[in-house]
Formats: structure tokens, sequence, C-alpha cells
């Protein structure tokens, strides 16, 4: 059993570490649905925050806070769900294709990317069919109809339908997508 070594390191030169330049914003790198979502993040960050100042502080909270907060928090999952799409960051496994012909692995990722846009085309028909389920139902404790956030739902299927198409035909026309070369989609910084 081999023992670790430690090497010794001051609080100045942990504190050097932190020095340097930070990297500028652009902010041509985000879309509309980056936007909508800060901005429901928001929503909801405030509605989180006044529900824990008037139950702690008041000690009488307003009871609509709470279903608003999760309202916003399905639309910043859904939302956000679109720039991960557009980014290609959601969860995947690429190890397999370093281990397999290039042809192989091209054939195999453009089956992903065929599979992940038929997978939102049925989001977006089941979600079109919940709403109209759900049409005339309202939220429990504000009056509002309740398919506001099933309509943001299915319009981030929508976004996240026309987000995958965009980035199959990008993988097509490059001739490789993330799943292939991860490292061509690595951001530098600094």
């Amino acid at each position: 059993m081999s023992q670790e070594i430690h090497t010794s390191i001051t609080a100045e030169e942990i504190g050097h570490e932190f020095e340097g330049h930070a990297p500028t914003a652009n902010v041509s790198d985000y879309a509309i649905e980056d936007w909508i979502t800060l901005i429901v993040f928001w929503l909801m960050a405030g509605c989180v925050f006044l529900q824990f100042f008037t139950r702690y502080v008041l000690n009488d909270s307003y009871a609509w806070t709470e279903e608003i907060a999760i309202n916003c928090l399905i639309g910043v999952v859904f939302l956000g769900s679109v720039m991960c799409v557009r980014t290609s960051r959601h969860i995947q496994v690429d190890v397999f294709y370093h281990y397999m012909p290039a042809g192989l692995a091209r054939v195999l990722a453009t089956f992903v990317d065929i599979v992940r846009i038929g997978f939102f085309a049925y989001g977006c028909t089941l979600m079109w069919r919940y709403v109209e389920i759900v049409a005339d139902e309202q939220m429990v404790t504000v009056e509002l109809p309740r398919n506001i956030v099933f309509y943001s739902v299915l319009v981030a299927f929508v976004l996240m339908l026309i987000r995958a198409v965009i980035v199959f035909i990008a993988n097509i026309r490059r001739g490789y997508s993330v799943l292939e070369r991860p490292e061509e989609f690595q951001t530098v910084e600094g």
C-alpha cells in the first residue's frame, strides 16, 4: 500500500492561484432561451426568498409563493434543457466511441441524433395532448390558469426539437458530433 505524499503550500501561494484575469463574457454565446431561463430563475429565487422571509421573519407566510416557485422551477428545468440541447451538454456516454471504428461511431452518433429528434417530437405531441386535457384547470393559490406552466413546457419541447434538428444538421456538415470528439467542444477560458 503506497503512502500519499502531500506537498506543503503556504497561504500566500494559495492566494496567488486566484490571481489572473477573469474571462470576458461574450453575450453572443447566449440565445433567447438563456435569457428567459435567467428571468424565470430570478423570479423563482425571489419567490423562495419571499416565502422564507414571510415564514420565518414575519411568522405569516404567503401561500402563493410556494406554488409560483414550483412552477418557475418547472420552467427553469425545461427551458434549461433547451440550452443543454443547443450546446450538446446533456448527460452522454462517449467512452464507447473511442474504442469503435470511426465509421461505426459516425453511424451510431447519427442514430443518436435521430432518436433525440424523435424523442423531442414525441414529447411535443404528448405535451400538446396534455395541455388540451388540463386546459380549464386553475392554480390552487393564485387565480391563474394552470396551463401557463404546461404551455411553457410545450414551448420548451418545441425549442428542444428545433435545437436538436439544428445540432443534427451541424453534426452532419461537420462530420462528427460531441460524442465522437468531445475535446473539440471544450471551451478554453483565460
